[in-house]
């Protein structure tokens, strides 16, 4: 990273759960898996966090920490006209205030943390699935296309902390934008 650009965010939420909760049918309802909105957490370069139900898993390798931006449900519980919605229903790991996600995709990026630094690559956005309507709200699915936040490759072993952080972008981000509804195209790589 040449140019680096620096955005003060707050590390809301880190989710580490060592099982899948939502498959099969909504109407059957999720499982029941334990999930902890840890203090902190440890991320392993190329295997994800510690703990979490992708760490390690081949299929898994470039997208095992997703990151969400508090903001979307913000925006969505709006549009919905519903009271603020659970951002720990949404499973993604890494919950932010004040980050854009959106241009990072295709790009590597740093957090810094609790005197931490963890690389990341935002390799593809993260879709919402249509559990969202049932654990959400109903209409939470159509909602959060084009918002559901990033799933990233840890580059770099290092600890998340919930608190203050820094996004270290090599991108120019527009934190006002972080719930806005974007079309994700990957960045083309230099």
């Amino acid at each position: 990273m040449t140019d680096l650009y620096r955005y003060d965010v707050d590390i809301l939420h880190l989710l580490v759960s060592p099982a899948h909760a939502y498959f099969g049918r909504a109407r059957d309802g999720a499982a029941d898996v334990p999930t902890t909105d840890a203090d902190w957490v440890e991320v392993v370069a190329g295997k994800g966090i510690v703990g979490d139900r992708f760490f390690g898993k081949a299929a898994h390798m470039d997208a095992a920490v997703t990151l969400l931006a508090v903001e979307a449900l913000e925006a969505m519980a709006a549009e919905l006209d519903v009271d603020p919605l659970d951002p720990l229903l949404t499973r993604r790991n890494v919950v932010l205030r004040g980050a854009q996600l959106a241009p990072l995709v295709g790009q590597e990026f740093a957090l810094e943390s609790g005197g931490d630094i963890v690389r990341l690559r935002a390799g593809r956005p993260a879709h919402p699935c249509a559990w969202m309507d049932r654990v959400l709200a109903p209409g939470a699915h159509a909602a959060m296309r084009g918002r559901g936040g990033v799933r990233c490759q840890p580059l770099t072993d290092g600890m998340l902390h919930r608190g203050p952080a820094v996004l270290v972008s090599p991108v120019p981000l527009q934190p006002e934008l972080a719930g806005a509804a974007t079309v994700l195209r990957p960045s083309r790589l230099p």
